[in-house]
């Protein structure tokens, strides 16, 4: 049993050393496979060596790593997917910051656009030249319907705080009925307004008041992926 456990361990540490290529596209889903795989192997083990102590809880370790992997490899694999498609199809937008795209460590993604681009000064209306960008956010989000988007609205410290609040929660509604108009189940979309909260940058500054104002829009996937 012992050498079953070691060898399962083995067999998944060196599956997550071979997926921490920085450089690899499907970095996140090779490690959360190789996590799953290896928690997978070890369940399976003593699954296995609990109903029979002689070839079972190899067959165990290797139904479960298998097992284990296919689920490890899910979201991310998703997520990585629909990573690069928000990457491919935003690049212009990348390029000039207008947009950013991020992938956290939970597997959620982030897009971060600059109320600069998006919104009429002290306004809740979208700026009809970002509507070809929201129109691209909108049709990956219809291809990719396991997720939940929460749309977070902030802005800059100027101004009362309750007049930031209300305007950071119209510019996340608005955000939220341009991509429902456009194909997007709103049954999956959450919107709230955070204000002059969560600074990414002083406001003692242009540039950095620039930085602050922005929609952010979290992308997460299905608990039950």
């Amino acid at each position: 049993m012992k050498k079953i456990l070691i060898l399962s361990l083995t067999a998944g540490l060196t599956l997550a050393a071979c997926a921490t290529n920085p450089n690899d596209p499907n970095r996140n889903a090779k490690e959360k496979a190789a996590l799953g795989a290896t928690i997978g192997a070890l369940a399976g083990a003593v699954i296995g060596y609990q109903g029979d102590h002689s070839g079972g809880a190899l067959t165990g370790a290797l139904i479960g790593g298998a097992a284990g992997g296919a689920l490890g490899a899910g979201a991310g694999s998703y997520m990585d997917r629909q990573q690069t498609e928000f990457n491919n199809q935003l690049a212009n937008e990348r390029r000039s910051n207008q947009v950013e795209v991020e992938r956290l460590q939970n597997k959620n993604l982030k897009i971060t656009m600059n109320s600069e681009v998006s919104f009429a000064t002290d306004s809740a209306k979208l700026i009809p030249a970002f509507l070809g960008t929201l129109n691209k956010v909108a049709d990956i989000l219809k291809r990719y319907p396991r997720t939940t988007i929460r749309i977070m609205g902030y802005t800059d410290s100027r101004g009362s705080i309750a007049y930031n609040q209300q305007l950071s929660e119209e510019r996340a509604q608005s955000v939220k009925w341009y991509l429902s108009d456009h194909g997007v189940n709103p049954e999956r979309i959450t919107t709230e307004g955070r204000g002059e909260l969560q600074p990414r940058a002083s406001n003692d500054t242009a540039a950095g008041r620039q930085l602050n104002r922005r929609v952010e829009m979290l992308i997460i996937p299905d608990r039950n992926m």
